[in-house]
């Protein structure tokens, strides 16, 4: 009962802003009043999102929110202007207002919030004598009636799955990016260094080997060793690329690999019985080698544990160390660029790390394991089972002898009919029936593969 009241007691709170919402769309057509829209909007979406809240809480439907996705804040170009369509602007206020005010205005979740309030009382009035009577029912049927026009729409989720992926390859780009300005700098730094040194070296070899040899070995020695030490930097780069183990034996190893070459005392505990794709495998193995460099580094660990294991077709993967704590990824520690690293797969990642330690970093990428060894796919049911058995078993017969035999036998001339059922009949029966049975037996085959696929599909779902 008191559940009832109270929404029939907001039927008054939604009239007021309707009213002051029909005032406001009179301001922006009449007189131009459009910085009036924006905060009416947002508080239509108050009234709505409290509604949705409380069919969740008090109806048992869930209700997703339908909006489109907030357009980006406006960037700002290499002239220090900010674009918004054709025109510039010095600062980013104009744009981003213009951008805030389009994408509320061509939302048709935005009008359909409008639509609602406008229903709603009515609905709710209609309602009253079973609320007031019968609350349970009457809560029920206002479940019914509230998703809609409150739920999000087959568009809105769209939108919702573009926005997400737009994010997902931006930040997939600026880590490819950051990636490919570090493997610059390294070669620059280092390898072409070393590379320009021997050239100085040997170009004085060729001046001294007249004059004096003694010298002129000595350079060559030294030109040596310097190469020696590029080759250390360039097999360096590589790994930073791509490791040669993570690439033939997988990531269980390259993470042995990596906890042998730390200098921490590394316990790793990994429960992998198939290898991931690829891209899964270097995310995750470059994820731990940020984590253990930064434990060595700035956490002063002496010892860490690595725990990889899988849930169903999510990869989990745990690094805790004894370090001093306090990690932060808003302190450029690397933990917010195995976050970006992460981003690209819908990875999360879970940061405990109290002043005094110790640190613990959870990071789990949800699906991206393979279907077929997740451990949770359902049992085909018997009688589907039964009936794969059955169409591989029969569909034969119609396929060959029925079919493409009995039609061979007609091509060549051959007289003798056998069990071949098409030849009994009348002469202009036969061929329908040859191409028909033939059919039916391709049929059968191509449903008897069909079956174990669906079985197996995304969903797991027969």
């Amino acid at each position: 009962m008191p559940r009832s009241l109270a929404l029939l007691a907001l039927i008054v709170v939604e009239l007021a802003v309707l009213a002051i919402s029909l005032v406001t769309l009179l301001l922006c057509i009449g007189i131009g009043a459009i910085p009036l829209l924006p905060p009416q909007v947002r508080l239509v979406r108050r009234i709505t999102g409290l509604h949705r809240r409380l069919a969740r809480d008090w109806c048992g439907v869930e209700i997703n929110a339908p909006y489109r996705p907030e357009p980006p804040p406006p960037r700002r170009q290499a002239d220090g202007m900010y674009r918004y369509d054709r025109t510039l602007y010095r600062t980013p206020r104009i744009p981003a207002f213009n951008a805030r005010w389009k994408w509320m205005i061509t939302d048709p979740a935005t009008w359909r919030d409008l639509v609602w309030m406008a229903l709603d009382p009515v609905v709710k009035l209609a309602l009253a004598p079973l609320l007031l009577l019968l609350p349970t029912r009457g809560l029920r049927l206002y479940g019914l009636w509230t998703p809609l026009l409150l739920s999000a729409t087959a568009n809105s989720r769209l939108a919702g799955q573009v926005s997400h992926l737009n994010r997902v390859r931006d930040l997939a780009v600026d880590t490819q990016a950051a990636e490919m300005r570090r493997i610059e700098r390294d070669l620059h730094d280092g390898t072409q260094a070393r590379l320009v040194a021997i050239g100085m070296t040997l170009g004085a070899v060729e001046q001294l080997l007249d004059t004096d040899a003694e010298a002129a070995k000595a350079l060559l020695a030294k030109a040596r060793d310097a190469s020696a030490e590029t080759l250390s930097d360039l097999r360096r780069v590589v790994r930073g690329i791509h490791p040669p183990v993570l690439a033939e034996r997988g990531l269980a190893d390259a993470v042995r690999a990596l906890a042998i070459d730390s200098p921490l005392r590394v316990h790793v505990d990994i429960d992998l019985p198939h290898r991931p794709e690829a891209p899964v495998e270097a995310a995750a193995y470059f994820a731990v080698s940020e984590l253990l460099s930064n434990a060595a580094r700035h956490g002063g660990a002496e010892t860490a544990t690595i725990d990889i294991s899988t849930n169903g077709r999510t990869l989990r993967i745990t690094v805790t160390d004894d370090g001093m704590g306090g990690a932060d990824p808003a302190k450029g520690s690397g933990l917010a660029g195995i976050e970006r690293r992460l981003a690209a797969f819908d990875g999360v990642l879970a940061l405990s790390s109290p002043p005094g330690g110790p640190t613990t970093v959870t990071m789990e990428l949800a699906k991206v394991l393979p279907e077929h060894w997740a451990g949770n796919l359902p049992k085909m049911p018997r009688w589907k089972a039964a009936l794969v058995v059955a169409l591989w078993g029969t569909a034969w017969c119609p396929t060959f002898p029925q079919g493409l035999v009995a039609g061979a036998f007609k091509v060549i001339g051959i007289d003798e009919k056998s069990w071949f059922l098409a030849l009994y009949l009348p002469a202009p029966w036969q061929w329908p029936t040859i191409v028909a049975m033939t059919l039916l037996g391709m049929s059968m085959y191509l449903l008897a593969i069909a079956i174990p696929a669906a079985h197996r599909g995304p969903l797991g779902k027969c």
